[in-house]
């Protein structure tokens, strides 16, 4: 079973199948040869409704549907405006204004691709304009975008809290927080080397009273975040309860706009259907390759593989952090949490990590996935919007590369990076 999985998965990622089509059929394949074909499809069937029916999951789309109101609701303009506020007076304010535009509409929309194109679309003509290389702003667009993953809402860390046997979303919420700053920050401090050394002014200084008002015009978006995620930490509602309040006051914020119309609400709906759809399909597929890879004992062989190599705890997690890095760049993150979360959460559990921990860890690692060829969903959208070659874009990417791959052994081996932040809030003990 483990050698037809895993041929199948190759050979149809090389034909170019999408990642979904690769993973379900190798795995329905498989599992028939394995239960014989009739017991293959029934059982492939049953597993796809069980991933996907977990009452945890209903969260998923509803932040969904708040993202793409946000999206189309001028959010993104605002907070592009405000972030050149806060960034104004640091040489190479555009590109800073860029990273930090993408922690606030990241974190809003919950989507590092919509990040990517959204500010990346509003931020890449200004930039050129002001003799930036199209090639570093795209870069700094593309390494930026993910970070918003990290900050909550993040419909990962929702995942990784349905298959880690229900580690507290509030808590997974909570301590992304400061991991997903760091991220910006990280960002930032490569953003300012270029400046420095291609000697870019800061902009000219705003009036405050202009300032407060850009920054206050900003604030009824972000205010969406303290809604839900102090409803969610206060205990006044559930993470899928907040889900359902992000979508009605986005809906009402984007109404308060006028930048949506009742009839504009079919295409948002049928928009957010596509992305949900798209979602639940990996989670669904990857319930099938999760079971197969169960049933074939591929999880206990990994495990006595990796504490085979040594029982050295900063050895385990280097080793785990380079098959993450190394799934990341031909994996989405969805179907690698379900797939690769039973088999190095109990190794992780058994060295002392707290599962909030290791999901953060695992998140930040596939983060970097997204913006990593071949497959990096951020890297090819953020290129495009800049209309430039992949091979282009890379180089400007290195050192974003080699900052995040830092900090994500900080984040690895500092655990109270993670976990300070929820215990403050008594999240956790």
């Amino acid at each position: 079973m483990a050698l037809i999985l895993f041929i199948g998965v190759a050979v149809l990622l090389a034909l170019g199948a999408p990642i979904a089509v690769s993973l379900g059929l190798a795995s329905a394949l498989a599992m028939m040869a394995g239960l014989g074909f009739d017991n293959g499809v029934q059982t492939s069937a049953q597993r796809m409704f069980t991933g996907t029916s977990s009452f945890t999951l209903v969260a998923i789309p509803f932040f969904i549907l708040a993202g793409v109101i946000m999206n189309n609701g001028g959010i993104s303009r605002r907070l592009v405006d405000a972030a050149k506020v806060l960034t104004g007076r640091l040489p190479g304010t555009l590109a800073h204004t860029n990273v930090m535009a993408n922690m606030l509409f990241g974190s809003i929309s919950g989507s590092a691709v919509a990040s990517a194109a959204a500010v990346g679309g509003t931020m890449g003509p200004m930039q050129a304009k002001e003799g930036y290389s199209r090639e570093f702003s795209a870069a700094t667009n593309i390494a930026s975008a993910p970070s918003g993953l990290l900050i909550p809402p993040s419909n990962t860390l929702i995942v990784f809290s349905l298959v880690s046997g229900g580690t507290s979303i509030a808590a997974l919420f909570v301590a992304g927080y400061v991991p997903g700053i760091l991220w910006g920050v990280a960002c930032m401090a490569v953003v300012a080397v270029y400046a420095r050394r291609n000697k870019i002014k800061a902009d000219p200084r705003v009036s405050f009273r202009f300032g407060l008002k850009v920054v206050l015009d900003a604030v009824p978006s972000l205010l969406l975040i303290v809604i839900v995620i102090g409803g969610i930490i206060g205990g006044v509602f559930t993470a899928t309860e907040g889900s359902a309040v992000a979508v009605v006051y986005s809906l009402i914020l984007a109404f308060v706009y006028k930048a949506v119309k009742i009839s504009h609400l079919p295409g948002i709906l049928l928009e957010s259907t596509r992305i949900t759809a798209v979602v639940l399909v990996l989670i669904g597929v990857s319930s099938i390759m999760s079971w197969v890879m169960s049933y074939a004992g591929i999880p206990d062989l990994i495990a006595g593989s990796l504490l085979g190599l040594s029982d050295n705890m900063i050895i385990i997690f280097i080793v785990m952090n380079l098959i993450l890095l190394a799934v990341g760049t031909f994996m989405d993150p969805t179907p690698a949490v379900l797939i690769f979360t039973p088999i190095f959460l109990p190794i992780a559990m058994g060295f002392g990590m707290d599962p909030v921990h290791f999901g953060i860890m695992m998140v930040f690692n596939l983060c970097i996935g997204t913006i990593t060829p071949p497959v990096g969903p951020v890297l090819f959208v953020g290129a495009r919007i800049a209309n430039l070659r992949i091979e282009s874009v890379i180089r400007g990417l290195l050192p974003f590369f080699a900052v995040l791959v830092a900090l994500l052994m900080f984040v690895t081996f500092v655990p109270e990076l993670s976990l300070w932040l929820p215990r403050l809030a008594g999240l956790m003990p």
